[in-house]
């Protein structure tokens, strides 16, 4: 099963690739109230924003990825995998949107790391 690590890798990163691009193009429309007036303009900004439309096309290929990660391994190894994810983006978003990792999520990222070790070594 270690042999599709790369493969699960390559869907949890595009994954995560999704979210911090979905972040940038939320970032550039900045916040706006959910209503009624607001479905169409705002609607039409997310729809035409590069970043949004770019997380959305890593979320589609990352399930064909997945997809074929789950063709060739037991889900209860991949899926905890996923985990690998919360790591990514929690680096990306100190690093690319300043955002703050305190001791409290340090300690929850150093206990995910041990379960993916834990995980990757009973296959």
């Amino acid at each position: 099963m270690n042999r599709y690590l790369p493969l699960i890798l390559l869907g949890v990163l595009l994954n995560a690739a999704a979210q911090l691009l979905l972040k940038q193009g939320m970032r550039t429309i900045g916040q706006f109230a959910f209503s009624l007036d607001n479905i169409l303009p705002v609607g039409a900004r997310v729809a035409l924003n590069p970043f949004v439309f770019a997380g959305l096309l890593c979320y589609v290929i990352s399930v064909v990825v997945w997809l074929m990660a789950l063709s060739r391994v037991e889900v209860s190894y991949a899926y905890p995998l996923l985990s690998v994810g919360y790591i990514v983006t929690a680096f990306a978003g100190q690093f690319f949107f300043q955002e703050s990792l305190g001791p409290v999520r340090w300690a929850g990222i150093l206990v995910i790391c041990l379960g993916v070790f834990l995980i990757t070594r009973s296959a």
